[in-house]
């Protein structure tokens, strides 16, 4: 059985890893069912404070993976999301390559469609790429995707974590504004969905700075050989290095998408479906679907007796994040049941809920004085 954090969280076996921490498929004993948990695996001013704003965002959409609950435990962090099997993109693209126009219009819809709710909450995502969409393992039906990895995100107005002639984000997926410096924006999130849509028809990573130049110098191109007229004109004003020039939304970009599927060829006959796999693989002995197989040694209350250190061991080499294999809303705090009168609370779970407080005013703290 794995280690039980906080309590609550059962850590099953790491399935990725992002630039704050490891992902680890873990069962929740509370909630009865499989989650996906990041454990923060640095614990400067600048990483907690980047954990304290993604664990705070609370986004209920279903092409949207946000954080649904935290816990500390000792000196580690974490926070759960829902559990994707299907990987990401990138898997996609590494099972088939080029996808087909109207299945990649499909995925767009879903990517804009998320974008809008985290737009509408006044947040930049500021990481689009095709690592950072996941999906959930549908076979040949519908495909489903999700926005996923807030690591780096931001509110407007916010003050940022880094200083202005510092670019945060994925190298080749950054607007021309960012690496200007400019302030983070929407618009900067539409140029990467454009870049996206690119990577998805032609399946592999376009050069952003070779289309930034080529744009600037000779206006919109033709759209290539291997994308529609009607996408391409969609996806070329996505990338106009100007970003007055392009989709003022993600919604105004949507119902622009939905025009131009409506003039999109038929699938040719003998073309395959698309197939969204499971990515995560069989669970560990010892788990099944409903959970633990024995659950006498991995029960909350026994792991809240257990004494001695808490150890990750290092995830997986060449795996991916994953998220959610069926929505479910974030949940609310769980409030804890009632205890008689004159009987304390279990002194690890106040360590861990002082340590939570402690991490927050230190990580402020800490960052503000890097400010002075």
């Amino acid at each position: 059985m794995g280690e039980v954090f906080a309590g609550r969280y059962e850590l099953i076996d790491p399935i990725g890893r992002g630039g704050a921490g490891a992902v680890w498929r873990t069962w929740d004993h509370r909630r009865r069912r499989y989650v996906a948990a990041k454990v923060l695996q640095q614990s400067d001013a600048h990483m907690l404070l980047r954990f304290v704003r993604e664990q705070a965002l609370r986004i209920d959409h279903p092409n949207v993976l946000a954080p649904a609950s935290w816990a500390a435990d000792d000196d580690k962090v974490l926070f759960t999301m829902d559990l994707a099997a299907g990987g990401s993109l990138a898997h996609v693209i590494g099972d088939y390559g080029p996808l087909p126009p109207r299945f990649v219009c499909t995925l767009l819809d879903q990517l804009l469609a998320g974008l809008a709710a985290v737009h509408a909450e006044g947040v930049v995502h500021r990481d689009i790429k095709p690592a950072n969409l996941l999906m959930e393992a549908t076979g040949t039906g519908r495909p489903h995707l999700r926005l996923s990895d807030f690591g780096i995100s931001m509110r407007k107005g916010e003050p940022r974590l880094t200083e202005t002639d510092h670019v945060v984000g994925t190298p080749g997926y950054f607007a021309p504004e960012q690496l200007q410096g400019a302030e983070p924006d929407f618009p900067a999130d539409l140029f990467a969905v454009g870049l996206v849509a690119l990577y998805l028809l032609q399946g592999r990573r376009p050069d952003s700075r070779a289309l930034v130049e080529q744009f600037r110098a000779r206006g919109v191109p033709e759209a290539p050989e291997d994308i529609p007229a009607p996408l391409w004109d969609v996806v070329a004003n996505l990338l106009q290095p100007d970003p007055a020039s392009r989709f003022r939304t993600a919604t105004g970009a949507r119902k622009a998408l939905a025009e131009a599927v409506q003039m999109l060829p038929d699938p040719a006959p003998d073309e395959d479906p698309v197939e969204v796999f499971d990515q995560l693989g069989p669970l560990p002995a010892g788990f099944g679907p409903d959970g633990p197989l024995s659950t006498a040694a991995a029960t909350p209350a026994a792991a809240a007796s257990a004494t001695g250190s808490f150890h990750l061991a290092p995830p997986a080499q060449g795996t991916a994040p994953s998220a959610p294999s069926a929505p479910d809303a974030p949940s609310a705090p769980t409030t804890p049941p009632a205890r008689p009168a004159g009987i304390a609370p279990p002194p690890r779970k106040v360590a861990a809920a002082l340590l939570a407080a402690a991490l927050l005013c230190f990580a402020v703290g800490a960052w503000a004085l890097t400010r002075l």
